[in-house]
């Protein structure tokens, strides 16, 4: 491996590493793997946040590539971007596999909220 192929492979490694070391985007990260797809307000709801502090993790993750948006009218969806290299995909899907309990506060908030379609209708009209 030649040294400018190096700096950039460890950079897009420690790039990953430090968006994924915060705990909102942790959880996000985590949420989508569980339920595939999720809006800003369902997200808001689940992490009791508010929607800028949302919106900015989502940015920072889709800064990385680490998202995937789905636009259906004036609403955006989030899902894990595909494809992901083979190695964030394992690290993600590890951690994911061993820490399910980080987000279990989380995903109780979001069940509080019912299944879609109506979750949807409670939240993004």
């Amino acid at each position: 491996m030649n040294t400018a192929t190096k700096r950039v492979t460890e950079s897009d490694c420690l790039l990953f590493f430090k968006v994924m070391a915060d705990d909102t985007r942790l959880k996000i990260i985590l949420m989508l793997m569980c339920e595939s797809e999720l809006c800003v307000c369902e997200l808001t709801h689940a992490l009791e946040l508010s929607q800028p502090k949302i919106s900015r993790h989502i940015a920072l993750l889709k800064k990385q590539q680490l998202l995937s948006e789905r636009k259906s009218g004036r609403w955006v969806y989030y899902s894990m971007a595909k494809p992901l290299s083979q190695w964030k995909q394992a690290v993600i899907k590890s951690c994911f596999e061993e820490n399910l309990p980080v987000i279990d506060e989380c995903l109780k908030n979001l069940a509080m909220m019912g299944e879609r379609p109506a979750r949807t209708q409670q939240c993004c009209n």
